[in-house]
């Protein structure tokens, strides 16, 4: 696959990116693709797992130093003597920086830095001024944080300057709770990922087991959605693979030993029917990518009703696509 830079120029598309369909990544890949080819710094700031080394990826990829390396700071694991080598610096810091051989840095969870660490950084980085020193990193740079860096600098633990100075634009990566709609294409571009990886056949998931991972939370956000779907393809069993989700394993609801004297054959008819209801829904819309018009058409019903019938089941508006 190929995307289009700004700049018109047509480049390889990054093999581990899934675009998404909710409106709020569709406006992130909007902003992604208007910033890509310019120099200026990108703060992705995002819970753990919501994707942000691979939007700093993607950040790469766009820019215009795209056949150049993009070079991964972890910056957790960083000592002081450690950080310095890594940007190019003696102790002494009279050594000029090779991050003009890198296209892209990109400093992973930034936030982790200790003062000394944070004090080098700022002394490499261009001061945006149009002074004498340009700064040594030379390089664009990407940052990444799961931490609220006001709350950090008003605590007094991330320098104010170089907040400033990482923070050319800032892009704020949403939970996977709050794009459900992209569940699906995630899970198909991940059973495709690690059937392959894995040498094993790619498995086709159902319907209850679709509605069981959209129902989830989801706390990890993608990286936990991506370990539950490695393990249905490892195992080859998906119910054995969601019970760690803390569902119910069987499609059925069973009915309670102690209410089954009171439960009429009329009432179980009537549970049997929007079980069957429920379900032909749930399909219907993960063969659409969660489209309801295209779903309701599928249905043979009208819009308004498959919506009424969706606040029966427990799906909110937020939950679905509006297409």
């Amino acid at each position: 696959m190929t995307a289009e830079r700004a700049d018109g120029v047509m480049i390889q598309e990054d093999a581990s990116w899934v675009a998404g369909i909710s409106p709020a990544i569709q406006t992130l890949e909007s902003v992604v693709s208007e910033i890509a080819p310019t120099n200026i710094p990108v703060l992705l700031v995002g819970e753990s797992g919501t994707g942000k080394e691979m939007f700093a990826n993607r950040v790469h990829r766009l820019s215009r130093h795209s056949d150049e390396p993009l070079v991964r700071i972890s910056c957790a694991a960083m000592t002081p003597a450690s950080f310095l080598a890594e940007l190019g610096l003696n102790p002494d810091d009279k050594t000029d920086s090779t991050g003009s051989a890198v296209g892209t840095v990109f400093f992973d969870e930034i936030s982790e830095l200790d003062p000394a660490c944070q004090r080098s950084l700022l002394y490499a980085l261009p001061d945006g001024d149009g002074g004498a020193r340009k700064g040594l990193l030379k390089a664009r740079v990407v940052s990444t944080t799961n931490r609220n860096l006001d709350d950090e600098m008003r605590a007094g633990r991330f320098r104010s300057e170089l907040y400033y100075r990482i923070n050319g634009v800032c892009l704020r990566l949403p939970a996977l709770r709050d794009r459900k709609e992209d569940i699906p294409s995630l899970v198909e571009f991940f059973l495709t990922k690690h059937s392959v990886q894995l040498g094993r056949s790619r498995p086709s998931l159902g319907s209850r087991t679709m509605e069981i991972v959209l129902e989830h939370s989801w706390p990890g956000n993608i990286r936990e959605l991506e370990n539950v779907v490695k393990k249905i393809v490892v195992l080859g069993d998906e119910r054995l693979a969601i019970a760690e989700l803390g569902v119910p394993n069987s499609d059925e609801k069973r009915i309670p030993a102690a209410e089954i004297r009171s439960y009429s054959l009329k009432a179980a008819a009537r549970a049997a029917s929007r079980e069957a209801e429920r379900e032909l829904i749930m399909q219907a819309l993960a063969r659409t990518r969660w489209n309801r018009k295209r779903a309701a058409q599928e249905l043979q019903i009208s819009y308004k009703s498959l919506l009424y019938k969706l606040k029966q089941i427990g799906f909110e508006d937020s939950e679905v696509t509006r297409g």
